[in-house]
């Protein structure tokens, strides 16, 4: 069982606020996305190469609210839009589950021709102040990542800061494939990805 980097996601308070965030340290338009009723959720998108994509995500306020809490804790989201999660895809989720119990429960999705199990806490909040990953089994023959068109953005690296970053980092050595991802211990969680633009250099922060 391994992780390996699937998406990297901007959450806000709402959508726009998520995807002018995202557009504006990248500096470029993300595409559309859609919508995920089981967790009232929409999001838009953005390739990023090598299979991984970004993704701008907030509560859709069209949607009817979901019976239980929403994924990514964005029930408990406020304040600037920024970069607030990291999602690595797994070959077989029960696996993951067992060998990471604290990510959550598996549930079941669907949009389009896509298809894939996420794991979602009982609370919706991620373990370690939500810099645990979540992890994501694709179950459609094509991910979303591989679906998405060139964007000539690459992600190059993405920091994981917590104050316990070296016990996240124990836990997840073992399943980890993840060049990308280093691990820095710091007071305040975030998350801090390096990109690579035809504009040149840019960064997402927390």
């Amino acid at each position: 069982m391994k992780l390996e980097l699937d998406h990297i996601a901007v959450a806000g308070e709402s959508l726009e606020e998520a995807v002018a965030h995202a557009e504006a340290a990248i500096g470029m338009p993300l595409l559309p996305g859609g919508e995920h009723p089981r967790y009232g959720t929409h999001n838009q998108l953005l390739g990023l190469g090598q299979g991984l994509y970004l993704e701008a995500i907030a509560i859709d306020p069209a949607a009817p609210p979901p019976q239980d809490a929403r994924w990514f804790g964005l029930d408990d989201f406020s304040g600037p839009a920024r970069l607030d999660k990291w999602i690595c895809r797994v070959p077989d989720m029960s696996a993951a589950l067992a060998a990471l119990p604290m990510a959550g429960k598996p549930v079941d999705l669907e949009r389009g021709r896509l298809q894939w199990v996420m794991s979602v806490p009982e609370d919706g909040r991620l373990p370690f102040d939500g810099m645990f990953p979540a992890l994501i089994e694709w179950k459609s023959p094509v991910r979303a990542g591989a679906m998405l068109s060139a964007s000539g953005t690459w992600l190059e690296t993405l920091e994981v800061t917590h104050p316990e970053a070296d016990k996240l980092e124990a836990l997840l050595a073992p399943f980890l494939d993840a060049p990308l991802v280093s691990f820095v211990t710091g007071p305040k969680p975030g998350l801090r990805a390096e990109l690579r633009t035809p504009q040149g250099q840019r960064r997402i922060l927390q």
